[in-house]
């Protein structure tokens, strides 16, 4: 058991690290200017990802007429850019998020988060921000180099960049473009490259199986990797790229193939959004049953005006474990779940 005495004690030095790579974090954005905000973990609507699953709960108030369901929020987006709004221009938030149907040595139901914003920015600001955070948190921890199993990543080297287009044609030798509306002829493409399809996979299904097998295991060794410019359709909360607007600004990071962060160019139109959200959801009606609220004050925040921006959400667990060498997320939680 985790709270053995014996057990604790081999569990403690990852544990203490874990604390010193927080504050390490904390004075990164601090020494920014970035201001350090707290928003809700209960929301009306937790996400609007087709595949991402909230907890719910019920809010018993005094009047049982206006009893409704809360969620355990998966992300504090929605809130921190209800405050961009109000003119908070560079903030961040290091806070525990909860997701369902999530468990793995990669993966815990409750797990920590950090997200941060900054106004009159782009994705490509955020990109610099997650090179200076690795290696302000290396120096802090005084390692050279991040690790999961035999393999070793290098913060300090140049950073691999790399556009989908770019790693389905590296590593998958698919020319993602040319199936962008043709899920046929995509599927035809990935069963050429021996890779397992069914006849009934949607193309976002076939679109992850190559990611799974033929891009992310190879990502993130030697150096980081970014991973830039997703079709607009796996994108619902980015913009679209102005030169090409098939693809969005959405980047991934991963350190020794481990995905660390999900970040994006913020889309700041309220009808678009909104149309995103209500697809999404339609989507995640007919794949699982279930659907949640879009969230009015959210759209209505983004017709009053969300700044031009970037954003992004980093795993501070799978952060720990990559500092701390080890390949159980379990070994970093004070209290695994």
């Amino acid at each position: 058991m985790w709270w053995h005495p014996e057990v604790f004690a081999k569990q403690q030095p990852y544990l203490l690290g874990r604390m010193q790579l927080i504050k390490a974090v904390r004075r990164y954005f601090d020494q920014d200017d970035f201001l350090e905000v707290e928003t809700p973990i209960l929301q009306v609507s937790p996400v609007m990802d087709t595949h991402i699953h909230a907890f719910s709960t019920d809010l018993l108030g005094v009047d049982l007429q206006h009893d409704r369901s809360l969620y355990l929020h998966t992300s504090p987006e929605f809130a921190m850019k209800k405050l961009m709004v109000a003119g908070v221009d560079k903030l961040y938030q290091i806070c525990h998020v909860f997701r369902n149907a999530e468990g793995s040595k990669r993966h815990s139901p409750e797990f920590t988060m950090i997200e941060w914003y900054r106004a009159d920015a782009g994705y490509e600001d955020i990109m610099d921000d997650c090179v200076g955070l690795l290696r302000h948190c290396a120096s802090a921890l005084e390692i050279t180099h991040y690790r999961y199993q035999e393999h070793e990543c290098d913060p300090f080297k140049e950073w691999q960049k790399l556009s989908l287009q770019e790693a389905f044609m590296e590593y998958a030798d698919i020319d993602l473009a040319s199936y962008l509306d043709d899920r046929d002829g995509f599927q035809a493409a990935i069963a050429a490259k021996g890779i397992h399809t069914h006849k009934e996979d949607r193309w976002d299904d076939l679109f992850f199986r190559v990611m799974m097998e033929k891009i992310e295991p190879y990502l993130g060794f030697g150096v980081p990797t970014i991973l830039y410019d997703y079709p607009a359709s796996m994108a619902s909360l980015s913009r679209k790229k102005p030169s090409d607007p098939r693809f969005a600004e959405r980047f991934e990071l991963y350190v020794c193939s481990i995905e660390l962060a999900n970040a994006f160019g913020e889309l700041t139109d309220a009808t678009e959004q909104l149309a995103r959200f209500k697809e999404e959801m339609a989507l995640k009606k007919q794949l699982y049953g279930e659907e949640y609220p879009i969230d009015p004050e959210f759209i209505e925040a983004l017709e009053y005006g969300l700044p031009e921006s970037g954003g992004i959400a980093l795993g501070i667990d799978r952060l720990v474990m990559l500092a701390m060498g080890v390949d159980d997320i379990r070994q970093v939680l004070w209290v695994p779940v």
